[in-house]
């Protein structure tokens, strides 16, 4: 973990944008959001880009992140929300309170983590009928090496799927920054962070998930994300 806080502490310095795969689906995890908007809590929040979309919907927010840097950018762009706090934190030693959120939301933190052991800590401590939203990157898979028909057809779709994501990766840094790659000091930094990363692929996603989160709508999305969404006690 004290890996993962320097890289983020570098990329926090070098990007001041977030990252615009994950922004992009904001909207979708938005529109999943449970009636019940007391408390929210974000896991792994960087510089709180949807911490702050939370706090519009929330009466309370509370967002954890590892990062000493994403947490202080985060604050400072934030000070004019008095209902969302950030607290430097890793999930993985921080006590959660059981049943004290009507939503938790996470993206791209969870394959930094022990999926199973933070899905559970994450389920015990959300409200009856709350939700949990989970957006996060997954492994593709590969057809060569397989001989089973579902197999090679799946990894001929996940790479045709590729072809197309790194076309819309592009064009949204071109609309959004008029640029077609990031600077080379952020390439640099993401580049370097990418050699600590391991992602699950989309079928333990589904098989952990019917083990332990009966019911969750589970989507593969096409810039390399999937994401969970979960209603505790009840199926959304």
């Amino acid at each position: 973990m004290s890996t993962i806080q320097t890289d983020f502490d570098r990329i926090a310095l070098v990007s001041p944008e977030g990252s615009l795969q994950n922004i992009y689906y904001h909207k979708f995890l938005l529109r999943h959001l449970p009636q019940d908007r007391q408390s929210a809590l974000e896991i792994g929040c960087g510089k709180g880009e949807f911490s702050r979309r939370l706090a519009e919907e929330f009466a309370r927010v509370l967002a954890l992140d590892l990062s000493p840097e994403m947490i202080r950018l985060a604050r400072e762009r934030s000070a004019h929300l008095a209902n969302l706090e950030f607290e430097l934190a890793d999930v993985l030693g921080y006590t959660l309170p059981p049943e004290s959120f009507d939503c938790i939301a996470t993206i791209a933190t969870l394959h930094h983590l022990p999926l199973r052991e933070v899905l559970l800590q994450l389920k015990a401590s959300l409200k009856p009928r709350g939700v949990l939203l989970v957006l996060d990157l997954f492994e593709p898979a590969r057809w060569r090496g397989h001989t089973a028909r579902d197999s090679i057809r799946e990894g001929l779709i996940d790479s045709f799927l590729n072809l197309i994501a790194m076309s819309v990766s592009v064009s949204l840094r071109l609309l959004s920054h008029g640029r077609l790659l990031p600077r080379r000091e952020v390439r640099a930094a993401w580049n370097d962070h990418a050699r600590h990363d391991i992602y699950p692929t989309m079928r333990e996603v589904r098989a952990l998930c019917a083990d332990i989160l009966p019911g969750a709508k589970i989507r593969k999305h096409l810039l390399w994300r999937y994401s969970i969404v979960w209603q505790k006690n009840g199926v959304r």
